[in-house]
């Protein structure tokens, strides 16, 4: 199971970090988020700040690049098998830190790939 970690989370249901959620949830594959504000997103807790999960094996940034800074250790340290970068958020700086811990980046559409299979 590819335990998912949905990074600039929102409740908002036009953001594509909301969409992502509800299809994630639809094909029954775990997931945590994390949020600038607290809140529920298709039964998933919205969560703030840098809480402790031992099992991701993805992280889906919703983050733009100058806004993902304060997050590199910390996702690091979470030791996923993979970072997905979404059109609008390729960060090469971030790409080339998680790559030297021994982390997968793609710059790729986790709706996209949700959708035709390829997740």
């Amino acid at each position: 199971m590819k335990t998912t970690l949905v990074i600039g989370a929102s409740t908002n249901i036009e953001r594509y970090s909301n969409k992502c959620i509800k299809l994630l949830k639809e094909h029954k594959i775990k997931t945590y988020a994390i949020g600038n504000k607290a809140g529920t997103a298709y039964k998933v807790d919205i969560e703030t700040g840098f809480p402790h999960y031992t099992d991701i094996n993805t992280v889906a940034i919703y983050l733009s690049a100058k806004n993902q800074k304060g997050y590199y250790d910390y996702i690091i340290s979470l030791q996923p098998q993979r970072i997905l970068f979404p059109p609008g958020t390729e960060n090469p700086e971030f790409e080339i830190k998680a790559r030297a811990n021994g982390i997968i980046t793609e710059q790729a559409c986790p709706l996209v790939m949700l959708n035709v299979g390829t997740y």
